[in-house]
């Protein structure tokens, strides 16, 4: 039986035919015209003016940190429900994360508790230095309540789109919020390139400082002249040619995700307290990961579910666990009202990647209903 991973990566074949064609072209160093490509390409997807192709989602997010301005001694808020690359970041600079819980309407940062943050702050005068805003599992967040508070206190809002791609709110695209986006192509996402992410920005200032910044701070001199501690965080030309190959079958990528969500749904009907993960009718979801709730009063815990798929050779997750209780992190301020924690608890995602077959899918579902609370 070959095993049926969460997301694993969906290789077509318009991959292949670009890899090797950047290949044979020569432009196998660093730069070249299909990073250039792939960086227009990515812009428009977002609804912005730049993108800035890089080696990962969390090397985009230090460098949005540090076009923020964010340093040693600040603080920046970050939600406490997702992955951690979110918030490790932070660290990097020299800031220290402070943690806000969800909203249970889309399990994304929530407006109240960030509202309340930020005026208990105002009153202090402790600002924090930016907002780190995460599309938790392929949803965005709730822009129309997050950003005019921070705008009203002039904090920058950086937008951690990783799992989002695709997404949109109110017809804007997802990496579109705030002063800078963040997108990864990690092997879990909608689109790979074996590894990377990229920095989207309307702002054509900052996509030019984030691109001298990850190609090692050079000046434009003829010896190796820097002001600048750089970083090594380029996309490679050959990765881009993939990256491009991923993204001409996006949203056939993406209608396969919703076809699993909604089988999992109809599957699901009628197990009594088994959800999905709520949407909001503001914007449209990529689906990246289909995830699931049980209620305690079922009897069956998330881990049950889990370890009877395992039997069968497929993989599922329990959620994030929240920031706040990591141990890295045990120091860190957070704002909370139990809603990370109670999704974790009772939280599970489910195999969910776009190459999965429909012999594979009814597998997880024949699984699921052996050990979920009958209909």
């Amino acid at each position: 039986m070959t095993r049926i991973f969460l997301s694993p990566p969906d290789v077509r074949g318009a991959e292949r035919e670009m890899l090797l064609a950047a290949l044979d072209s020569g432009w196998v160093a660093p730069a070249g015209p299909d990073l250039d490509a792939f960086e227009m390409e990515l812009a428009t997807l977002a609804g912005v003016g730049h993108a800035v192709a890089l080696s990962s989602g969390t090397a985009a997010l230090h460098l949005a940190l540090l076009l923020a301005g964010v340093g040693p001694g600040d603080d920046v808020l970050v939600p406490s429900l997702t992955f951690a690359a979110s918030a490790f970041p932070v660290t990097y600079v020299g800031a220290r994360p402070c943690f806000v819980d969800s909203e249970p309407a889309t399990w994304n940062l929530s407006p109240q508790l960030l509202a309340d943050e930020l005026q208990e702050r105002r009153a202090r005068n402790a600002l924090p230095a930016a907002v780190v805003v995460v599309d938790l599992y392929g949803q965005c967040a709730d822009y129309d309540a997050l950003l005019p508070l921070c705008e009203e206190l002039d904090v920058p809002v950086i937008e951690d789109a990783a799992e989002a791609l695709g997404a949109t709110w109110q017809g804007h695209r997802a990496g579109s919020f705030g002063r800078t986006g963040v997108l990864s192509f990690n092997g879990n996402k909608l689109i790979t390139t074996s590894g990377g992410g990229a920095l989207v920005t309307d702002d054509a200032v900052a996509a030019e400082r984030a691109r001298y910044l990850a190609t090692q701070a050079r000046q434009p001199a003829v010896h190796y002249e820097h002001t600048d501690i750089g970083f090594n965080y380029r996309l490679s030309n050959l990765l881009a040619a993939f990256g491009r190959g991923q993204l001409v079958e996006l949203d056939a990528r993406i209608a396969r995700r919703h076809e699993i969500r909604e089988a999992y749904g109809k599957a699901l009907d009628g197990h009594d307290g088994v959800e999905l993960a709520p949407l909001d009718a503001r914007g449209t979801t990529n689906a990246w990961l289909t995830c699931i709730t049980i209620d305690a009063a079922t009897g069956v815990t998330p881990e049950q579910v889990r370890l009877h798929l395992e039997q069968s050779d497929i993989e599922s997750r329990p959620l994030w666990k929240p920031m706040h209780a990591q141990p890295v992190f045990a120091d860190s301020p957070a704002c909370l009202d139990g809603t990370a924690d109670r999704l974790f608890a009772t939280g599970l995602c489910l195999p969910s990647g776009s190459g999965m077959t429909d012999d594979q899918l009814e597998l997880v579902l024949t699984r699921l209903a052996e050990v979920l609370p009958g209909a």
